[in-house]
């Protein structure tokens, strides 16, 4: 584990077989006084994933005298992020995502969908249950289903089938979840968010997908 300094990210890597990321993050915040701390609120609109900065963070001299915060600002005490722990199939078609709070688990487009088509196939049920039965496992009473595409064809048309195949696997998953009491958070977000470069066939790939959230228990 390294250290990173305030405002600052680390990320170290392993990938053996089943390709498995670790990533522990460390940050200190800046509080204004009567502001705000800015720390995470689990009731405020969601920030799906795949949006974090995956570059070095840059170099940053302490002694500079140009680093000065504004008046009346303090340092909030340093926070360690949960870790999270990323476990990918090889050729990346399921990915879990595991923190200390939350479960994140997602499909690509090509499981659970012939191309261009938000009509499940029969295959995906098999996987949406499995997804149900940890959902059962952690007691989850809110479970967020986004959907997401690559970046051809247009933006609106992206958006429109992100969000038909996140509703085709809400309908699904929900029977099998009929006796929890669960709200959903149903979303299509179309060419936005991509997990992958979206300049390759490999990247576009994994940027179709549908992914399941929910916390743990």
């Amino acid at each position: 584990m390294r250290t990173a300094t305030p405002c600052a990210r680390r990320t170290s890597v392993r990938r053996p077989a089943a390709s498995v990321l670790a990533a522990v993050v460390l940050f200190a915040g800046v509080q204004m006084s009567g502001g705000a701390s800015g720390a995470y609120a689990d009731d405020v609109p969601s920030t799906p994933p795949g949006t974090e900065s995956t570059l070095p963070p840059p170099e940053v001299d302490g002694n500079s005298p140009g680093l000065k915060m504004r008046d009346g600002a303090t340092l909030a005490p340093a926070k360690v992020l949960p870790l999270i722990s990323i476990v990918e199939s090889e050729g990346g078609e399921e990915r879990r995502e595991e923190t200390s709070q939350n479960l994140k688990f997602a499909l690509q487009a090509e499981v659970l969908f012939g191309k261009d088509s938000a009509k499940l196939t029969p295959e995906a049920n098999a996987r949406i249950a499995a997804i149900a039965e940890e959902i059962k496992k952690q007691n989850a009473t809110k479970v967020r289903v986004f959907g997401f595409t690559d970046n051809l064809g247009s933006s609106a048309h992206g958006d429109v089938l992100s969000k038909q195949r996140a509703d085709a696997v809400h309908k699904v998953l929900s029977p099998m979840l009929a006796s929890g009491g669960i709200t959903y958070e149903i979303r299509g977000y179309g060419e936005q968010y991509p997990i992958a470069d979206n300049s390759t066939e490999e990247g576009r790939k994994k940027n179709r997908r549908v992914e399941v959230s929910f916390p743990r228990g």
